[in-house]
């Protein structure tokens, strides 16, 4: 009797595709980029569904979709707006700091009817906010919203280009919430509610907009994964900080990697931490790299933890 191959669980990244400009060069990124771009080496059939100008800048990053093996049928190509660029600095500290230029074809991602089954049959839809600042972009996530079955807000504010009440729209659609502690700090103030304790304040986002899964990262001190009425803890993978460009997003990669085939927590926070370290132990948010490479850092470094 043949034996059927395994259907490969795929996830939608929805947002932002673009060139990061630094003093050294220009690398393609944009959070949802950087996701879906992790999730491939982590052997999940990841997509992006975005917009690109009609331009050189365009024609290399729909090349990187391709090298990279994310079909580039869900990017559209716009012949008025040009491709997204981010004006990106690295301080003293090795943290990133960007001016991310508006308008752009990004802005401008239009609502395809074939979008709304691929959303729908998906294990995952990743979204975050930056792609709400344009009317056209917002509309069209909002309609994918009602399509998708697992939600994922990877909040990731930028200002000046978000709005409260575009914020709590989102947090009220959303299955599960990723969000660094600087983040989950604003949150509250915009909502005027006071920081007390960590375990406090994420109890009271999921309360609030009804969220079950919270997923803080906190840098050096790990990160926490609330799921209901549980949590758990993980401590951050120890490295030498190449820079710390998409490590928030190849955390979210490593953590979704796990949980859309429904590991134990456990193994989902390992994933994600390790997933996170390995990225900021490199240059760039998409640096060049396969699963057995990731495999063996991680089993590197749990070792060396073994034997502490």
């Amino acid at each position: 009797m043949k034996q059927e191959t395994p259907i490969q669980p795929s996830v939608y990244c929805y947002g932002e595709v673009l060139w990061d400009i630094f003093p050294d060069g220009a690398r393609a990124g944009g959070a949802p980029f950087n996701v879906a771009y992790n999730l491939m080496r982590m052997g999940i059939d990841a997509h992006m569904i975005s917009r690109v100008g009609d331009d050189q800048l365009g024609t290399d990053l729909m090349k990187k979709l391709q090298d990279w093996n994310i079909a580039t049928e869900n990017t559209q190509i716009d012949s008025q707006y040009g491709t997204g660029t981010v004006i990106a600095t690295i301080d003293e500290h090795n943290e990133a700091h960007y001016d991310i230029v508006k308008p752009v074809a990004w802005d401008f991602i239009e609502f395809r009817n074939d979008y709304t089954h691929k959303v729908e049959t998906a294990e995952a839809f990743v979204f975050g906010s930056l792609i709400t600042r344009s009317d056209v972009s917002r509309n069209t996530l909002f309609q994918l919203l009602g399509s998708a079955k697992f939600k994922v807000f990877d909040v990731n504010l930028r200002p000046p280009f978000y709005s409260l009440p575009v914020l709590k729209a989102l947090l009220f659609k959303a299955d599960l919430v990723k969000m660094n502690k600087a983040e989950l700090r604003l949150i509250l103030d915009f909502l005027s509610k006071d920081y007390s304790t960590e375990d406090d304040s994420i109890r009271y986002i999921q309360d609030t907009f009804n969220i079950k899964e919270v997923l803080i990262s906190k840098g050096s001190k790990g990160a926490i994964y609330y799921n209901g009425d549980s949590h758990y803890q993980a401590p951050a993978v120890p490295v030498t900080i190449a820079d710390t460009v998409g490590s928030g997003d190849a955390f979210l990669a490593g953590f979704l990697s796990k949980r859309i085939i429904n590991s134990n927590p456990e193994e989902i926070m390992r994933q994600a931490t390790a997933l996170g370290g390995f990225i900021t132990s490199k240059e760039g948010a998409c640096p060049d790299y396969n699963l057995q490479d990731f495999e063996s850092f991680r089993s590197e470094k749990e070792l060396a933890c073994t034997q502490l």
